[in-house]
């Protein structure tokens, strides 16, 4: 048996066991024994300003990582405050785990100070909630979380911990690291898709979801090359493969290509490899018929319930997408004929063309942003984003060449970016972290500013202030014509509050102000916000406010 410790060492031994390093939090009085067991351990508390930002940074250190995420967080407030992180690692597929104090057990059912029912409160929006009773059972269920975060489709845990509980004194054991599944395929799956391959002639590719890596990445570029396939990535997925690759022809997600959403429509064949094909990725599900698509299907996923949940298949795989396509990538030792030329030549080209901006109104452009974007930062550099018609230039112009470079929620949350680029600049230091936000998406969380300047987290803000919710005021302009309602902000000088941290901040207005901006920025050694003050009319790439009617 193991020493005498208090509940919150064995949690943090139990931790340190799965080979966790880091973890994120607002400190609560409800959870003291936890941090009491952080305090001399190996693991580095990131002490965040607010539970959404902490989840948040969980979330997206388990998306860059593959790894849990891990964040505590007080009871009542605490939790609810947190859940907008969980629901993002439940739509993204993301590893992660919450921990959130509890009321003591004697108190539980009498409304108690900041009680809540966590099982009924997560249950839509996690894979597994619990509540842990008996302090000497925290490393089964610290086993098993971590297990149920990684296992199938990847996604969140939540477990409570009663606060008498986590004080009491046990002589507990720790369990080893998860031991999962191999996610492989078998030989008759690998050969059935293979040999779908072999008669599509209108073939696409579109590649999402979890359970990939970087030499997974490296393989699907291969396999494609080789087979000449085109490639499309799902919703805010497209680093998965290198957009200057000759096969990549952009990304089936919102404000898509309309000549790639033709193409979908067109194929004789569709290959999802780890998308879900939800609602973003099928354009609100009118790319592919629901339940039998014209296309043939098949798709590939690590949890059978997503396989037919929608869309009938004509070849289900139940497997890791990433240890697949490594499966399929040994199958190809030798360079196959092209079989497809055309048809791929074609669909990259409308690529290409897609990637032209389009001019929009002011003297501070959005698309020129991303374009510089494109010639300056190396291929490792990672950006972030939240939600918001800004990301419709990122999305659209930005060329992604490295494997776990964007950082964004599939799920639409705004307040996402900053988190993200404080937990992925504190995971990956060496590398360049950009976040983009607009003026509505970075208030939301931008106290957590403060926690990258504590850190020393030299990432860089980009805020597209245009005074107002301009995704609401797009579709309240088309709905009711010149009647805005509830959009406008009014906003701080937000290069001011850079400052007020010791940090770097700056406000431009032109395409050149910016240029000189950002490269004080990358050169400041600090973290650094840089305000860009766009014109209200430039609503998105195809989009200007004074245009937009019924």
């Amino acid at each position: 048996m193991g020493q005498v410790n208090h509940g919150g060492k064995v949690l943090v031994e139990a931790l340190e066991k799965q080979g966790i390093k880091r973890v994120f939090s607002v400190p609560g009085e409800s959870f003291l024994a936890a941090l009491d067991g952080l305090y001399d351990s190996g693991i580095e508390n990131i002490v965040t300003r607010h539970e959404s930002g902490a989840a948040m940074m969980a979330e997206a250190h388990g998306k860059l990582t593959g790894t849990p995420g891990i964040a505590f967080v007080t009871r009542g407030p605490g939790a609810t405050n947190a859940s907008a992180g969980v629901h993002v690692a439940f739509q993204d597929s993301t590893p992660m785990i919450l921990f959130v104090g509890q009321v003591a057990s004697d108190q539980r059912d009498r409304e108690a100070f900041q009680e809540v029912d966590y099982r009924a409160m997560f249950g839509p929006l996690a894979k597994w909630v619990a509540e842990i009773d008996r302090v000497d059972r925290l490393p089964e269920y610290i086993a098993r979380a971590f297990q149920v975060a990684l296992s199938g489709r990847p996604g969140p845990v939540v477990l409570a911990l009663p606060e008498d509980m986590l004080s009491a004194n046990c002589e507990a054991t720790t369990v080893p690291a998860a031991t999962l599944p191999s996610g492989q395929a078998s030989e008759a799956d690998v050969n059935s898709v293979l040999a779908h391959l072999q008669k599509a002639e209108r073939p696409l590719v579109i590649v999402g979801g979890g359970n990939w890596s970087a030499s997974a990445a490296k393989a699907m570029a291969d396999i494609v090359e080789k087979l000449d396939l085109p490639v499309g990535a799902s919703f805010r997925c497209q680093d998965f493969l290198d957009n200057r690759h000759p096969n990549y022809v952009g990304d089936v997600g919102i404000g898509i290509n309309p000549e790639l959403a033709k193409r979908v429509r067109n194929a004789d064949y569709i290959f999802s490899i780890g998308a879900r094909l939800g609602e973003m990725t099928t354009s609100g599900y009118t790319l592919l018929q629901s339940p039998v698509p014209e296309q043939k299907l098949v798709h590939v996923h690590a949890d059978t319930s997503e396989l037919g949940r929608v869309y009938h298949p004509t070849c289900a795989v139940a497997a890791h997408a990433g240890r697949f396509i490594e499966q399929i990538a040994q199958r190809l030792s030798t360079t196959q004929p092209p079989l497809r030329r055309a048809w791929t030549n074609e669909a990259r080209q409308d690529y290409e063309t897609w990637q032209q901006p389009v001019e929009t109104p002011g003297k501070l452009k959005m698309e020129n942003v991303i374009v510089h974007l494109n010639e300056v930062l190396p291929d490792n550099a990672i950006l972030t984003n939240g939600a918001g018609n800004y990301a419709a230039w990122l999305h659209r112009y930005y060329r992604y060449r490295d494997y776990k470079t964007q950082l964004a929620p599939t799920c639409g949350s705004m307040g996402y970016g900053l988190p993200a680029a404080i937990a992925a600049k504190i995971e990956r230091p060496d590398q360049e972290v950009v976040c983009l936000a607009g003026d509505g998406c970075f208030q939301m969380t931008m106290q957590e500013f403060g926690v990258a300047c504590e850190m020393g987290a030299n990432l860089i803000v980009l805020i597209s202030n245009n005074g107002m919710y301009g995704t609401i005021r797009l579709h309240q302009q088309k709905k009711f014509p010149k009647r805005p309602s509830g959009t406008n902000i009014v906003n701080p000088d937000f290069a001011a509050l850079a400052r007020c941290y010791g940090a770097f901040g700056a406000v431009v207005e032109t395409d050149a102000d910016f240029v000189d901006a950002f490269a004080q920025a990358r050169a400041s050694g600090r973290p650094a916000i840089i305000e860009m003050r766009i014109d209200p009319s430039a609503l998105g790439p195809m989009a200007q406010l004074e245009k937009l009617t019924l």
